[in-house]
């Protein structure tokens, strides 16, 4: 008897390709990475790369002959490359999840649209906008976002009324962003849904996200002070997400804990995502697995978790340190094979077990 491995391509090379290969390789699935970027981080643990551009068309068709199913790994692939693929294979999660998430004005409307509420929001295309808006809220600050290919608190500005409109605007360098009223939160959240090709939608439980200079540092599971009725209510919007788009794979949701106890979407990402790391050590099944199965035609796992756990990312420096772990009870080290150290990049994380 010979069982035939299922191929899946995956677009994007980072930590979170790396990742899902590595759980591919679990469940016997090869994995066939395609990024524009010499030795990325997935392309270390599998013998399948593709290099080349997100818009070669004779590359991604000889990408997609070798391969059975495709997803990806990150958001901000162009949408015309998925829509090419998949006149070729599968690709899931749709392009229609990636559309919203592409663009902030669009993902914010179709977040209310679904009744997910979410901070006040204006489109902008030009400096007068935000005077024009701050005026209409009698806001004294807003946050000012382009509307594509912000992540880590990049392409991100805080205004004041005192500040010079002219400034705040050029400083974005985009024609098109969207203007949101300033949350009051206690702190943050996220929570993760994975859906198979059968509907069967489960959620891992919600986490607690705390931040240095806007990029994630630390992920806590029980998230603390959050009630029972707050982490339902979340898992229930990732549900309501998950059937509006007809997920096939793995997205997030952060949301913003207000100061009287409510839920506040901030914004989705339609892939597995660094909030989840966790889930690697202390459920088992982890959200990579769950993105593998997902999309590889696999019912969804188990999303219960096992033990208490800490994430810590290890941003830029924090790496160096990294003998304080090797020997600590408990803790599991993942790193993402970047051999340049830089400020803010993301160079692994460690989970630690608490229970």
């Amino acid at each position: 008897m010979t069982i035939k491995s299922k191929t899946l391509g995956i677009l994007g090379g980072g930590q979170l390709g790396r990742m899902s290969a590595m759980a591919a390789a679990r469940l016997g699935i090869n994995t066939h990475i395609y990024c524009p970027e010499e030795a990325c981080p997935a392309s270390l643990v599998t013998p399948y790369f593709t290099c080349a551009d997100y818009e070669d068309e004779t590359a991604l068709k000889a990408f997609a002959d070798k391969v059975d199913v495709i997803s990806f790994e990150f958001e901000n692939i162009p949408l015309k490359t998925i829509e090419f693929l998949k006149k070729h294979k599968p690709v899931y999660p749709d392009s229609k999840l990636l559309e919203v998430s592409q663009n902030r004005l669009i993902e914010k409307d179709f977040l209310n649209s679904i009744g997910i509420p979410t901070a006040p929001w204006a489109p902008c295309h030009n400096a007068a906008d935000i005077e024009v808006t701050l005026e209409k809220w009698s806001a004294e600050a807003c946050i000012i976002k382009t509307a594509r290919f912000g992540y880590d608190g990049k392409g991100q500005i805080f205004h004041r009324v005192s500040d010079k409109t002219e400034d705040s605007w050029s400083t974005l360098n985009t024609d098109e962003a969207v203007i949101e009223g300033v949350i009051d939160f206690d702190y943050e959240i996220s929570v993760i849904v994975a859906r198979d090709l059968k509907g069967q939608a489960v959620t891992y439980p919600a986490v607690r996200n705390d931040h240095k200079n806007h990029i994630l540092d630390k992920t806590t599971f029980p998230a603390p002070q959050l009630s029972e009725d707050l982490a339902k209510d979340a898992s229930e919007m990732a549900h309501k997400i998950a059937e509006a788009v007809d997920l096939v794979g793995v997205l997030a949701l952060e949301l913003f804990v207000t100061k009287q106890g409510a839920l506040i979407a901030n914004e989705i990402a339609p892939r597995t995502h660094n909030s989840g790391h966790w889930t690697m050590d202390a459920c088992a099944v982890s959200q990579f697995e769950n993105h593998v199965r997902t999309v590889c035609a696999l019912p969804v796992g188990d999303t219960t978790p096992h033990s208490a756990a800490e994430m810590l990312n290890l941003i830029g420096d924090d790496v160096i340190d990294l003998d304080k772990y090797l020997n600590m009870p408990n803790a599991h080290i993942h790193l993402y094979g970047k051999t340049e150290v830089k400020k803010g990049r993301k160079m692994g994380h460690v989970t630690i077990l608490k229970s």
